[in-house]
C-alpha cells in the first residue's frame, strides 16, 4: 500500500509536475481549429488536448487521494484495533500498564512473604541449634556430675571395704582376747586346784606373816578390767561401724538416687535430643524445599516479566513504526496538498487565458459556438474538479492534522 502511494506520488511530484506544467505553457500557439481555419478566426491550437490532460492528471488525482483516504481510514482502524487490544494510552502518550500493577504487586507480596517466611524458617532453626547446643552442654555437665557421683560411690565403697576389713580384724581381736581371758580363767582355775589339793588337812600351820596378796581378787579384777575395756573396745567399734554403715548407707542411698535421677534426665536428654535433631532435619528439609521453591517461583516470574518487558518493547517498536508511518503518510498528505494547489493555479491561470481569448476573439459562427461550449465544458470540468480537490484536500488535510496530533 505505502509503495504503491509512494510511486504515484513520485509520478506527481514536483518534477512530473513541473514538467507538465512546462510543457503546457510552451505549447501554447494561435492556429485554426478543425475546418474554421478558413474564416480566419485566431483559436488555441493545443486547447482542448491540453484540458483533457489537465482534466486526466485531475481525475487521476483524485482517485488517487481517495485511495489515499481509504488506506489512511484503514490504517486509522488497524491502530484503533490495536489500542484496543493493547490497552489504552495515558494523557502523556505513555503505555498504561495499571492492569500490571495488581499481578506486580501481588508477586512482590508473596515474595516479601517468601522472604519473612524463610526468615522465621532460619530464626527458628537457629533457636533449635541454640536449644541443642544447650542441652549439650546440659549433657556434658550432668554427665560429668554423673562420672564424679561414681567415683565418689568407687571411694565410698574402697572406704566400706576397709571398715569391712577393720571390723574383721576387730572381731580376731576380740575372738583372740576371749581365747586369752578363757585360757587365762582355765590357768586360774587350774592354780586354784593345785593350791587346793597341795595343801594338807591335816596340818595347820599357823605362820604369822604379813598379809598375802590375794591373787583371785586380782585376777578377778584383771579380768573384769580387761572385760570391761574389751567392752568398751568392742561397743566402740560397733558404735563407729554403725555410724559409719549408716553414713555409707545414706550416702550410697543418695548416690543411687542421684544415679537414677541422672540417667532419667539423660535418657530424656537423649530422647529430647534426637527429637530435636529430628525436627531440625525436617526444619532443614522445609528450608531447602522453601528455597528450592522461592528460587523457582523467582525464576519464573524473571521469565514472565522477561516477555512482558519483550512485549512492551515490541508494543512500543510498533508505536514508532505507527508513528513514523503517519508522519510520513502526513508528509505525503502535505505534499499532495501542495500538488493540489498547484493544479488549482494552474486551472484558474488556464481559465483566465481561455476568458481573455475569447474576450479578444468575438465569434459570431455556429462552430465558433460549438468551440466554445467545448472551451466552457472544459473549464467547468476543471472548475468542477477544483473544488472536489479543493473539498478532498480540505478533508485530507484535516485527517492529516488529526494523525499528526495523535501521533504527537
Amino acid at each position: 500500500m505505502y509503495e504503491t502511494g509512494g510511486n504515484w506520488c513520485g509520478g506527481l511530484g514536483w518534477g512530473g509536475i513541473g514538467g507538465g506544467t512546462a510543457g503546457s505553457f510552451h505549447n501554447f500557439s494561435y492556429g485554426a481549429v478543425g475546418n474554421n481555419s478558413s474564416d480566419g478566426r485566431l483559436l488555441f491550437g493545443g486547447e482542448k488536448e491540453t484540458m483533457q490532460n489537465l482534466n486526466d492528471r485531475l481525475a487521476s488525482y483524485l482517485g488517487k487521494v481517495q485511495a489515499l483516504e481509504e488506506a489512511n481510514a484503514e490504517l486509522e482502524h488497524k491502530i484503533k484495533d490495536w489500542y484496543e487490544t493493547l490497552g489504552s494510552y495515558t494523557e502523556g502518550g505513555s503505555r498504561d500498564y495499571s492492569k500490571y500493577y495488581t499481578t506486580i504487586e501481588d508477586l512482590r507480596n508473596q515474595i516479601i512473604a517468601a522472604t519473612v517466611e524463610n526468615a522465621s524458617i532460619i530464626l527458628q532453626t537457629d533457636s533449635a541449634r541454640l536449644a541443642v547446643d544447650d542441652f549439650k552442654v546440659k549433657y556434658e555437665n550432668e554427665l560429668y556430675l554423673w562420672q564424679n557421683v561414681e567415683a565418689d560411690i568407687r571411694d565410698l565403697r574402697k572406704v566400706l571395704d576397709e571398715q569391712t576389713l577393720a571390723k574383721s580384724n576387730l572381731e580376731i581381736q576380740i575372738e583372740s582376747l576371749a581365747d586369752e581371758v578363757a585360757y587365762l580363767k582355765k590357768n586360774h582355775e587350774a592354780e586354784m586346784n593345785d593350791l587346793r589339793s597341795s595343801a594338807s588337812p591335816d596340818v595347820t600351820v599357823e605362820i604369822n606373816t604379813a598379809p598375802g596378796i590375794d591373787l583371785t581378787t586380782r585376777l578377778n579384777k584383771m579380768r573384769t578390767e580387761y572385760e570391761a575395756l574389751a567392752e568398751q573396745n568392742r561397743k566402740d567399734v560397733e558404735t563407729w561401724f554403725n555410724e559409719k554403715s549408716k553414713e555409707l548407707n545414706v550416702q550410697i542411698n543418695f548416690s543411687a538416687e542421684e544415679t537414677n535421677t541422672n540417667k532419667s534426665q539423660i535418657t530424656e536428654l537423649k530422647h529430647t535430643f534426637q527429637g530435636l535433631e529430628i525436627e531440625m532435619k525436617s526444619q532443614l528439609a522445609l528450608k531447602q524445599s522453601l528455597e528450592a521453591t522461592l528460587a523457582e517461583t523467582e525464576a519464573r516470574y524473571c521469565a514472565q516479566l522477561s516477555q512482558i518487558q519483550v512485549v512492551i518493547s515490541s508494543a512500543e517498536t510498533q508505536i514508532q513504526q505507527i508513528r513514523d508511518d503517519m508522519e510520513w503518510q502526513n508528509a505525503e498528505y502535505e505534499q499532495l496538498l501542495d500538488i493540489k494547489i498547484h493544479l488549482e493555479n494552474e486551472i484558474e491561470t488556464y481559465r483566465h487565458l481561455i476568458d481573455r481569448e475569447e474576450s479578444d476573439s468575438g465569434y459570431d459562427t455556429a462552430g465558433t459556438g460549438s468551440g466554445l461550449r467545448e472551451t466552457g465544458s472544459a473549464t467547468t470540468s476543471g472548475s468542477q474538479g477544483s473544488v472536489s480537490a479543493a473539498d478532498l484536500g480540505s478533508r485530507g488535510s484535516g485527517s492529516a492534522r488529526t494523525n499528526k496530533n495523535q501521533s504527537d
